[in-house]
């Protein structure tokens, strides 16, 4: 376990990005922040606070998302974080009081500076929050408060799993009593993945382990099962295309926006499938840093 960091000179403040999206009723006390464009949040509420799944992808969603908390009249007691990407991240100023629960990788990854370029490529539509300044508006990151490798109830309603595959440690937290999963990163729902720093064999043969009634992931509406499913058969596609996206059959992934992540993908599952742990040119085309 982590101390807290250090305390922020003050709240945060800015403006809050307009029409960034809209909480959505699972069942009493359980919604889903469902982004327009922009990252999905769980939203768990308690008689102590609220705890959220993921913090979006920059502060100014983040601040959207707050207003809308404001109706519950409970403070924001727990972030979890299930990935250190951006996704998930990106928000977390903005909560500063919260415990902000992560896998020792996040942890480790988001005690080293924040990438800011790699932001601004992955995030163009807020590469302009993702600016590093000499006082204390600098875009950052909150660190990990507690560190989680093993499952544990964080409330009675809260039950964090450590999961692996979109990275090495991912975080995903189950809400028995609503039958919901909220995977954030883990599972980005009707949507192309992005596997360059994960496994994409184990990512989709935990996919496949997971059941619940509902599923919220980090991108997509809510959802079900059968998304979960859809994104295991996915991933197990690029693992058979030995490196050629081309090889990748037709599915209910034919109509999946970010397709051009196909070629990051089946590059990293034939990379892994010859023993080799880098990350695919294809990323690194993405992030500016090879031609």
């Amino acid at each position: 376990m982590n101390d807290l960091g250090p305390m922020p000179p003050t709240p945060d403040v800015g403006p809050a990005a307009k029409d960034a999206g809209r909480l959505e009723p699972i069942s009493p006390n359980v919604w889903a922040w469902i982004g327009n464009g922009t990252p999905n949040v769980g939203v768990i509420v308690e008689d102590d606070g609220i705890t959220l799944v993921d913090t979006t992808c920059s502060p100014s969603v983040a601040r959207a998302l707050l207003k809308e908390l404001q109706q519950f009249n409970r403070p924001v007691r727990r972030v979890v974080y299930t990935s250190s990407h951006v996704e998930s991240v990106g928000g977390s100023s903005v909560f500063w009081m919260a415990a902000r629960y992560g896998r020792t990788q996040t942890n480790v990854l988001l005690d080293q500076p924040v990438p800011f370029d790699a932001y601004k490529r992955l995030v163009p539509q807020f590469a302009h929050e993702y600016q590093q300044t000499d006082d204390h508006t600098s875009f950052t990151t909150r660190p990990v408060s507690h560190v989680v490798d093993a499952a544990a109830w964080l409330t009675e309603k809260v039950l964090v799993v450590p999961v692996s595959g979109q990275q090495a440690e991912n975080l995903i937290v189950m809400v028995p009593d609503a039958d919901t999963i909220f995977a954030g990163t883990f599972a980005p729902l009707s949507t192309t993945p992005n596997a360059w720093d994960g496994n994409p064999e184990v990512w989709a043969d935990t996919l496949t382990e997971l059941d619940a009634k509902v599923v919220v992931g980090s991108a997509g509406p809510i959802g079900a099962k059968r998304h979960l499913v859809a994104l295991a058969a996915y991933l197990y596609a690029c693992c058979d295309a030995e490196g050629d996206a081309r090889r990748i059959p037709d599915g209910p992934w034919d109509d999946w926006p970010l397709r051009d992540l196909d070629e990051i993908n089946t590059e990293r599952a034939a990379s892994l499938a010859k023993g080799e742990n880098t990350v695919p040119q294809a990323m690194l085309k993405r992030l500016g840093l090879t031609t």
